[in-house]
């Protein structure tokens, strides 16, 4: 059995992005179809900012105003990063200093996946099975 010991062990490579012009709703939808719980928001094609299926509970889906509001105006800023090549102890510690519940992934200056608490944990988790069968 492999220890999965970095961000990179256990991130997503594929990535969900919208414009920051696009409606809410649209993330809703993006989010909905992909199943995922966020969407990286672009300007000009670079990645600007986070949104989440959180952000949107509780900005805008209580006014019914989904239809309106853009994702730019939504999103978190700026962008948190972590080196794909980082301990997953460390993506751990800046999702909690920073309250946050995922972190974009970069090399090279280049965002390559993105990495939740679940998947945080799950890495964890998996690395504890393995000793745990030494």
């Amino acid at each position: 059995m492999a220890i999965t010991t970095t961000v990179r062990d256990v991130m997503t490579k594929k990535l969900v992005s919208i414009k920051t012009t696009d409606k809410a709703i649209a993330a809703i939808e993006v989010m909905a179809k992909s199943d995922v719980g966020s969407v990286v928001i672009t300007e000009d094609g670079k990645p600007v900012g986070i949104l989440t299926e959180r952000d949107i509970m509780k900005k805008v889906c209580p006014e019914g105003r989904c239809r309106e509001v853009t994702a730019g105006k939504l999103m978190s800023k700026p962008l948190i990063t972590i080196e794909a090549e980082a301990k997953l102890g460390e993506a751990a510690l800046l999702m909690t200093k920073k309250d946050i519940r995922r972190l974009l992934v970069v090399e090279k200056g280049k965002i390559v996946g993105i990495v939740t608490q679940k998947d945080i944990m799950k890495g964890t988790l998996d690395v504890f099975m393995a000793l745990a069968s030494i």
